[in-house]
């Protein structure tokens, strides 16, 4: 599986090489250059909305149960390093997230419960954001085939979320154990109660209803944030558009992302979409590639310190085994 996400990474890679080299290195290169102070701003506003996802994510957490508001914030960050600069699927960073909460003192099974349904608000918010961005982009063309292409939406994404969200329920719960049953039989029962702890861990996080409903709230305001970052690159590459226009190219470019979750940071749908979003508007390839290109700096500036950070964990907890063995009689 390692070589497998190392060879989709370095495929994904080329994909955007490819397109960069495409639509012409010396035209992407000169946008980027002309977005001066934007890719500053860009950074800035990431910082916020991955501020306010940890926090999102903090409200989660049942009273009692809850890290500090920084362990929160700062693992967030970890996260969203893990699912874009590594050779794994994008889901990859919400495991390391999860290991991360762990090393912080966390019980296994509340680290990823809070992570799942943590996955869940991000992905209700996200379509909620997608079909806004639909529906913006019917009232600015009034055209009857975005209409169409909203109702396509909605078909396939509600019964994915639904089934995503039935199996975090008891329901899912029986079906988890008996196919566990079917496939590994009664010597595994020690499996059967780490899947009771973690749907116990489940259930008090849904029972926690005021805090399920600040986080969604805090998660639609941080994808709102995203547009600005569009906004703030166009605005400088010298293509003024308006917040909506900004709004409907973030929106869609996102659904774009999650639909390739399976593409380690999404290399190359990311570019390829934000071409084609970018042509609605009159934008052209080349601003558009450089816009991807400048929306991937905060992946470095915060990810690299952000994996660092975790790598340092495992490390101390590495340490701490040698050490507690030592001191056993």
């Amino acid at each position: 599986m390692e070589k497998i996400g190392k060879l989709a990474w370095a495929l994904a890679a080329c994909a955007v090489l490819g397109l960069i080299v495409w639509t012409g290195a010396g035209p992407v290169f000169g946008a980027v250059a002309a977005a001066g102070w934007g890719v500053l701003v860009v950074v800035a506003l990431r910082g916020v909305a991955l501020s306010g996802a940890g926090l999102g994510w903090y409200f989660l957490f049942p009273r009692g149960w809850r890290p500090s508001v920084m362990t929160a914030v700062l693992i967030r960050f970890v996260r969203e390093g893990g699912g874009a600069l590594l050779p794994t699927t994008q889901i990859g960073g919400e495991v390391i997230g999860a290991r991360a909460l762990i090393l912080r003192g966390a019980p296994m099974s509340l680290a990823a419960a809070s992570v799942i349904v943590d996955v869940l608000v991000q992905a209700v918010t996200q379509f909620l954001y997608a079909i806004l961005g639909l529906a913006v982009l019917a009232s600015l063309r009034s055209d009857d085939s975005v209409r169409g292409t909203i109702a396509i939406v909605v078909a396939a994404a509600i019964p994915a979320l639904g089934g995503f969200y039935l199996v975090q329920r008891p329901v899912g719960q029986r079906f988890v154990t008996g196919a566990l049953k079917r496939l590994l039989g009664d010597r595994e029962w020690l499996s059967f109660g780490a899947i009771e702890a973690l749907y116990g861990r489940l259930a008090a996080i849904y029972a926690n209803r005021r805090g399920f409903a600040v986080s969604m709230s805090i998660h639609a305001v941080v994808w709102l944030i995203g547009a600005c970052e569009v906004w703030a690159v166009l605005s400088f590459m010298g293509f003024p558009a308006s917040y909506a226009e900004a709004l409907v190219i973030e929106s869609l470019m996102q659904a774009i992302r999650g639909a390739a979750f399976a593409i380690p940071g999404a290399l190359g749908a990311q570019e390829g979409g934000l071409i084609a979003l970018c042509a609605i508007f009159g934008i052209p390839a080349d601003a558009a590639i450089a816009m991807s290109l400048i929306k991937r700096v905060p992946d470095l500036v915060f990810g690299v310190p952000s994996l660092i950070g975790w790598q340092i964990l495992e490390g101390r907890a590495l340490q701490a085994v040698p050490a507690a063995e030592g001191g056993k009689p």
